[in-house]
């Protein structure tokens, strides 16, 4: 518990730290200090799991930790990115940039550890209002729309989660057990909870938490934030943020599961996911700006992650996996996106082209960027996107089957026509120039580089993890 409480709050000290330093240099020092001290917790944690203790508002099980390691693992490759980005913009000052990023890691931290249902909505709150200023780094009129908007439909998602939260309070209430928001019971196999106020309940809870995951209709705030947060900004939410959401809605399904009323969840979460998927394929076509595109992109795989535990079996192996995949891929997609905007100027395709002729690095790491979110081999994309659709065909009616993959296939042929798009071509002359810097191309080339690593051979610790991660949400026989 000592190293849970320690990973919780070192980035809580190097904030305070960072927020007393008159250096702007050490300043920005101060997040990839913080990145690798919190990693050494996980890695310690992950050496050595910390179950859950009964009764304890803290503790990590397969899935918690799994989310953890991603979120550690990119906000790392993240602040190495930023320490280059804010180098280039000491006139803008970067004090509240690396106070409130280290304060989101802080957030997610608590977020994944939490045991208690109480404790995890304060928490994924806590990341809506630390990461909000962060949308808003360039103080223009539209990064300022777009915060706002963030911040409104976040909170008031929230307040939908709190209510579903007061709603399985009730049944558990109405059941004559003793109400406690605490995990740990409301897991245990001898739960009772009256199913009405507990179907309600979930409804709201995952409304809730869905928003904050970004799955469709829910996923209005997601197009402008990403478009203009900074990309280190948007590999965070797009990598980190929608994860620990993922985690919370996973919180409501295992409830679900332990009340005997597993099949309710699972269904609502298929439709949310399809409907999330053809929403994302049909405004990825029509996307002019390749920085939305990357968000629709994500509203995409969150549907594939939501459709995967709908399906269940093989599926929720490969949903695991994706999770982890999609979330380094994502988070290089950001960072290079961010790399061609600034070269640039501009985030639409007719402004930009012939990256490869102005960045080489960075445009041929974007181009394979996309090739691992679109689910090509060998990267691990592919394998997770493989199981998940395969068990959709035998665990669904074909037509579900065909309509997953007819708007996977949409979504793929949008994306690749915005990733040649972008780097074919001759340069615009108008261009700023730029060249590609080691601090700028590393982060994403190591994040893509763990993808295909994964996608070659998934080592065996991990295998463990990821396998006892999809075992939380099998339902017993």
């Amino acid at each position: 518990m000592n190293l849970l409480l320690a990973a919780m709050l070192a980035p809580v000290l190097f904030a305070a730290i960072a927020a007393l330093l008159p250096s702007y240099f050490l300043r920005t020092l101060m997040l990839p200090a913080g990145a690798l001290v919190h990693l050494a917790f996980c890695i310690a944690l992950f050496i050595r799991p910390l179950s859950p203790d009964a009764g304890a508002h803290f503790g990590l099980d397969a899935l918690a930790l799994l989310v953890l390691l991603i979120s550690s693992v990119l906000f790392l490759c993240v602040s190495i990115y930023a320490a280059g980005y804010l180098g280039e913009r000491i006139a803008d000052g970067n004090r509240m940039f690396v106070v409130c990023s280290l304060l989101f890691l802080s957030s997610v931290t608590t977020a994944v550890a939490a045991r208690h249902l109480g404790i995890l909505w304060f928490a994924v709150e806590a990341t809506t209002l630390v990461s909000a200023p962060l949308i808003n780094y360039r103080g223009d009129r539209l990064s300022i729309e777009a915060a706002w908007k963030y911040l409104i439909i976040c909170s008031v998602s929230i307040a939908f989660a709190m209510l579903g939260i007061l709603f399985i309070a009730y049944a558990e209430l109405v059941s004559g057990g003793q109400v406690s928001l605490d995990l740990q019971q409301l897991l245990a196999p001898d739960v009772h909870l009256d199913q009405s106020w507990l179907r309600a309940g979930f409804v709201f809870f995952t409304v809730g938490m869905a928003t904050k995951m970004g799955l469709a209709p829910l996923h209005t705030w997601k197009p402008d934030a990403y478009g203009e947060a900074p990309g280190a900004v948007g590999a965070l939410l797009a990598g980190s943020l929608t994860s620990v959401a993922f985690l919370a809605v996973m919180r409501g399904q295992q409830i679900m599961n332990a009340a005997g009323d597993g099949q309710t969840g699972r269904h609502t979460l298929l439709v949310f996911g399809v409907i999330s998927l053809a929403m994302a394929a049909i405004s990825i076509v029509r996307q002019p700006d390749f920085k939305r595109t990357l968000a629709y992109s994500s509203v995409e795989h969150m549907g594939i992650l939501a459709i995967g535990v709908g399906v269940g079996g093989l599926a929720l192996f490969g949903v695991m996996l994706h999770l982890l995949v999609n979330s380094f891929t994502k988070g290089a997609l950001f960072l290079t996106a961010a790399n061609i905007h600034r070269a640039f100027g501009s985030r639409r395709y007719p402004d930009v082209q012939g990256a490869l002729r102005v960045l080489p690095v960075t445009a041929v790491l974007f181009l394979l960027g996309f090739l691992a979110i679109s689910g090509t081999p060998p990267f691990g994309t592919f394998t997770s996107v493989f199981l998940i659709i395969r068990e959709v065909f035998a665990r669904q009616p074909l037509a579900v089957g065909i309509v997953c993959l007819s708007f996977f296939a949409i979504a793929f042929a949008g994306m690749a026509v915005s990733a040649l798009q972008i780097t074919m071509g001759p340069a615009p002359s108008s261009h700023v120039p730029s060249r590609d810097r080691k601090t700028l191309v590393l982060p994403p080339a190591l994040l893509l580089g763990l993808v295909l690593m994964v996608g070659l051979v998934i080592p065996e610790p991990l295998r463990t993890l990821l396998t006892d991660a999809a075992a939380l949400l099998e339902v017993a026989p």
